[in-house]
């Protein structure tokens, strides 16, 4: 009895933990005037062991978000730096690769809340906050090589096949009001990376 109440009790200490620290990413938007507002967020092993995936286990990083709100949408803007412990394919030595990443987001106001895509999503006017984490993660990952090599075993093709593999992409949240030439060159833009971050959330 005594070793159930305990196992209990440290699964709810693990579940309180795991609430403060993706808390960190919450950021309130009920009651914001329209105007731009800035966010400085720090990301660590812990972060990466609460996003409950496989792909990345340590790195830190910085976030500067800056927020801006009109009467009909908000957007998000990422600029995170810092770097991630890999594994690489070759030596299974570990290193660390640097990443700077550029990305935005735009959430328009709807009148429910609808995950549509991968990239579009309605978010209800009701919304009193909004946790950035995933996101911050997402970009993160698209950000990692395609093929994990140590710098000390890379040739100039492996650079430019690292390069070619980190570009930047947008991702827009819409009410689904726009018009449907809209819609189509968004599905266009989508980026095929994106597919292997949804089976890994699944």
């Amino acid at each position: 009895m005594f070793f159930i109440k305990l196992k209990h009790i440290t699964f709810a200490l693990l579940l309180t933990e795991k609430v403060k620290e993706l808390s960190k990413y919450n950021i309130d938007i009920y009651g914001l005037e329209d105007k731009q507002y800035d966010y400085d967020m720090e990301s660590g092993d812990a972060f990466f062991e609460e996003m409950e995936q496989d792909l990345i286990e340590h790195g830190h990083f910085k976030t500067h978000v800056i927020l801006s709100k009109s009467a009909t949408m908000i957007q998000l803007r990422f600029h995170t730096t810092g770097s991630v412990t890999l594994t690489c394919d070759r030596s299974l030595e570990t290193f660390e690769e640097p990443i700077d990443s550029d990305e935005r987001i735009i959430l328009k106001f709807g009148d429910h809340n609808e995950e549509l895509t991968e990239e579009i999503e309605i978010i209800s006017r009701n919304t009193n906050r909004i946790n950035v984490a995933r996101y911050i993660f997402d970009f993160i990952a698209l950000s990692l090589p395609v093929k994990k090599l140590h710098p000390s075993l890379r040739t100039e093709e492996d650079d430019f096949d690292l390069e070619d593999g980190e570009e930047e992409g947008t991702l827009v949240y819409t009410s689904g009001a726009e018009e449907e030439g809209e819609e189509g060159e968004d599905e266009e833009k989508i980026d095929p990376r994106w597919e292997a971050l949804k089976n890994l959330k699944k």
